[in-house]
């Protein structure tokens, strides 16, 4: 769980900015976006709890995203946000 705790200490603060930066520019295009960020939300809210029951908030975030499937015609923040998260489930599956 150590692994979890340094992934948010080194990327949260970032994922926090893009978060919104991405639903403005691509939301439109990309409603399933606005899904992806609360669900971050969600599992940032565990985290910070301390609450790492999180089986059903990366479920979610796999369909939604079709499995980190990034979309052809996003930026570059987008595309980093869905390896982060992806990043993040794989050190979650790793406890």
């Amino acid at each position: 769980m150590e692994k979890i705790y340094k992934f948010r200490d080194e990327n949260f603060d970032l994922l926090d900015q893009f978060m919104p930066i991405v639903k403005r520019v691509h939301g439109q295009n990309h409603p399933e976006f606005f899904e992806v960020a609360d669900i971050y939300d969600d599992i940032k809210a565990k985290i910070d709890k301390k609450d790492l029951n999180l089986d059903k908030e990366f479920k979610q975030l796999k369909e939604t995203t079709d499995d980190y499937k990034i979309p052809q015609d996003v930026c570059e923040t987008y595309e980093k946000i869905y390896k982060d998260l992806e990043s993040l489930n794989k050190l979650y599956q790793e406890k």
